[in-house]
């Protein structure tokens, strides 16, 4: 059996490249380590170098309506609108932060998984209990805020461009200029150095974090993650009815986690144990 030596001298089983879901959602190994968060526009500064002690898996798509409707069905929950921008292969959108924490633990349940949140949106430990590092959650769950950046400029692959996978926008990103004034069916554009589509444009992604435009100022350097309850949760990779400048990897937005829209979904994420 393969394995990789440890700084502590102790081996540890190899981790999958890839990872998939009893539902079918895939994940794309992106391996910890350091980069510098960030950028020098409005609330995205000060950069600021972010240390992952962990690995994680991250979506390598957006989660499609395909996937979503599957939890719906199985759960006996009313499908959400398309707006008709189309179904099956194209970004699950018109679902609030409280529906993709829902996803998440179902197919934590389904693995037979501990869950990831509680009922208020907490994040849990392996045993049940509210943490606030993400390397303790078992379970399925969002990105946190620094995870997705991470994996959006290409993990410890990256090659430091400004949209995720070029310094192109129209290689990797579906934007007003070019979307056609809807969303597109997932992996349709360049894949990132991680080989994970669609971080720049299609749909806005939730994030676990809350939402702070301070928080960089006083952010943890080391496995970040926002905890403290605000009024919104964060939200990246901007989509196709925003303009290329929203698209690029430092970007920040938030909404209400009660909030639905036709250009809003997300992809899942799992630290890796």
């Amino acid at each position: 059996e393969s394995s990789y030596a440890r700084s502590d001298n102790t081996a540890k089983t190899k981790p999958d490249r890839e990872i998939r879901t009893p539902n079918g959602d895939e994940l794309v190994y992106v391996g910890g380590g350091s980069f510098v968060m960030g950028d020098t526009w409005g609330d995205e500064k000060p950069t600021h170098k972010v240390t992952f002690t962990y690995d994680f898996y991250i979506g390598r798509y957006e989660v499609t309506f395909s996937e979503y409707d599957a939890f719906c069905e199985a759960i006996g929950r009313k499908k959400t609108r398309n707006r008709r921008l189309g179904r099956r292969q194209r970004p699950a959108i018109n679902v609030n932060w409280w529906n993709t924490s829902a996803y998440c633990n179902w197919l934590s349940e389904k693995e037979k998984l501990p869950k990831a949140y509680d009922s208020n949106g907490n994040l849990l430990d392996k045993d049940g209990r509210i943490t606030t590092d993400p390397s303790e959650v078992l379970g399925y769950r969002l990105p946190t805020e620094a995870e997705w950046e991470h994996a959006a400029r290409g993990g410890n692959k990256s090659k430091g461009y400004k949209y995720s996978g070029s310094d192109n926008v129209n290689d990797v990103a579906w934007y007003w200029d070019n979307a056609g004034r809807k969303t597109q069916e997932v992996g349709k554009k360049a894949p990132n150095e991680l080989g994970i589509y669609d971080m720049s444009g299609n749909v806005w992604e939730w994030c676990s974090d809350w939402y702070d435009s301070g928080y960089y100022a006083k952010s943890p350097t080391t496995n970040p993650y926002n905890s403290t309850a605000g009024s919104y949760r964060v939200l990246r990779g901007g989509s196709w009815c925003y303009y290329a400048s929203v698209t690029r990897v430092a970007n920040r937005g938030s909404s209400s986690p009660t909030n639905t829209s036709y250009d809003l979904g997300f992809r899942i994420a799992r630290t890796v144990h």
